[in-house]
């Protein structure tokens, strides 16, 4: 989540670009730009890259236009007030285009913590939150998806700022994926409900679903209004208050929401927003014994020590979404055309950084050749620069750590001898942007076929047959997700059987839709977002028994 992760609108057919819906094609279609609305842009002069081994599109200064954008309160919200932490401490956002500051945000820490836990508890046990009726919970998180509709353009730019995704995708994808997550769990909200149970003898038996209580929820920098959506969305429909720690690299429009919540008119204490750290902020809220449940989107590696706090604590309740390393499965009867701008887009879209990428493309040996050849082409063309230019496909990695390690998983690959078709390079001198990289004969012993990466960085791995790529596909701690690419429905059906993932897609890649289950086997989280199914993660069944 840092995550995600994945991101795409729900298309109108099989074969349609998951972003189609809102006219943008990025990855799998070519993209007739619209014009940005005037405010949008950056600098007077695009990054433009040194060339190394090649040459690639740079965004350029012709279509950039001037930039206007409003940041919100960058204090904490605590009970309803936005105040200063306890500590007086800030810490600094930064622009990962340039690398410069953006503004400082108010530093959370376990004080901080213990006020918005003591605020949330006594929303749930005491405010008019707890009063509330089912159907007005869910009129309140009606109005705040029409607050951020309204505000669309301007939380767009903002998360484009703070995280370096380009506007234009953020505005056609982010946005909407967002506002229907509120939408769709604001129509949960007087719909999540018990059963009645024939039992044996004179007794009348029916079960009731309670919110689990306080939540803590911990999110990541990568799909940051999307990510807070997911959390917010189902906790809020059943019922919970929520402390929740944006990550530290974004919190701009975490804050910005936060803003839209008052002014929706959620009750105090329901909603706390503390940025901060996650050693600090986001261990108080694992540990704290005043916390039911705790929500997290993250590395698998913080997963553990989430689950470890909640374990040596208080026992709360858990859900994770943690990293992956997901199997993008090519077959030679695929149609081409469609399985390389698939398979790019799985990889390249978000800067790489999502959890459900494609990051390990396993290509039939009999099409080998023509996709690495192909696969490398598009890369080429793949535009790099300014997230404030519309022809900008993509943007700067997050920030100098998340640049570091990108660039140290390629020089990883190139020592242990995989072929660097294309890329590798730092595109320009200033902010983070990484230009495409392609690694060809890729074996699925290299560091690069194994670990998480996180960044614009293709491995492309050869295969024989239906056997040996299933076993080599589930060869992995990961199970987030898949994906296959072929005509045959017997080949689609059976890999859909034997890969052992929390979604696969066929012939299609990074699907989402408010109403569709989210979540990985494995080491790659417990608990299902978004859905029917997500409900569960913020209910407890209590079951009644009458005697008649």
């Amino acid at each position: 989540m840092r995550g995600l992760r994945g991101l795409a609108l729900h298309p109108p057919d099989e074969s349609a670009s998951v972003l189609r819906r809102a006219d943008l094609k990025v990855g799998l279609y070519k993209r007739n730009k619209e014009d940005a609305p005037n405010r949008v842009g950056a600098d007077t002069t695009a990054l433009r890259g040194e060339r190394k081994e090649e040459e690639f599109k740079m965004a350029t200064a012709t279509t950039v236009m001037e930039r206007n954008v409003k940041i919100g309160s960058t204090k904490l919200l605590i009970n309803g007030k936005w105040v200063d932490s306890a500590s007086g401490k800030t810490f600094p956002t930064i622009n990962p285009s340039t690398g410069e500051v953006i503004t400082q945000v108010a530093e959370s820490d376990a004080p901080d913590v213990d006020k918005a836990v003591a605020a949330a508890r006594a929303a749930f046990d005491k405010g008019p939150w707890r009063k509330m009726s089912a159907a007005e919970r869910g009129v309140l998180m009606y109005k705040l998806a029409d607050l951020i509709e309204k505000h669309a353009d301007e939380l767009a730019q903002l998360e484009s700022l703070d995280n370096g995704k380009p506007y234009h995708i953020a505005r056609a994808a982010d946005l909407p994926l967002t506002i229907a997550c509120y939408r769709y769990y604001a129509g949960w909200a007087d719909k999540n409900h018990g059963k009645t149970i024939p039992v044996s003898g004179n007794y009348f038996t029916y079960t009731k679903h309670e919110p689990v209580g306080v939540v803590g929820q911990i999110i990541p920098w990568n799909f940051p209004l999307l990510m807070q959506a997911w959390k917010l969305g189902p906790a809020l429909s059943c019922g919970c208050t929520v402390v929740m720690k944006p990550a530290e690299q974004t919190p701009l429009t975490a804050l910005r929401v936060g803003e839209l919540i008052l002014e929706a008119g959620f009750p105090e204490g329901v909603v706390n927003l503390l940025p901060g750290y996650g050693p600090t902020a986001g261990a108080a809220i694992a540990r704290h014994m005043d916390v039911d449940k705790v929500a997290f989107t993250g590395s698998t590696e913080v997963g553990h020590l989430i689950m470890r706090a909640a374990a040596d604590t208080n026992l709360k309740r858990v859900t994770l979404e943690l990293g992956g390393k997901s199997p993008n499965i090519v077959f030679a009867d695929a149609d081409m055309d469609e399985a390389i701008e698939g398979a790019h887009f799985a990889l390249f879209f978000n800067q790489g950084q999502c959890c459900c990428a494609g990051s390990r493309l396993f290509v039939e040996e009999k099409c080998y050749d023509e996709f690495v050849d192909r696969s490398v082409a598009r890369a080429k063309k793949r535009t790099v620069g300014n997230p404030f230019d519309k022809n900008t496909e993509q943007g700067p990695q997050v920030d100098q750590d998340q640049f570091n390690k990108v660039m140290g998983y390629i020089d990883a690959g190139k020592q242990e001898k995989a072929k660097l078709m294309v890329g590798g390079h730092r595109v320009g001198d200033k902010g983070y942007f990484i230009e495409p990289t392609v690694f060809a004969d890729v074996q699925d012993n290299m560091k690069i076929a194994q670990e998480e990466i996180f960044g614009p960085v293709m491995t492309i791995l050869k295969f024989k047959d239906m056997k040996e790529v299933v076993e080599r596909a589930n060869k992995t701690l990961y199970g987030l997700a898949a994906a296959v690419w072929t005509k045959d429905i017997s080949k689609a059906h059976a890999i859909a059987d034997s890969v052992r993932a929390g979604t696969v897609w066929v012939n299609c890649y990074d699907v989402f839709d408010a109403g569709a289950p989210f979540g990985g086997f494995k080491q790659s989280g417990i608990g299902r977002e978004l859905g029917e199914y997500g409900l569960a993660n913020y209910t407890e069944v209590k079951t009644v028994t009458i005697k008649l």
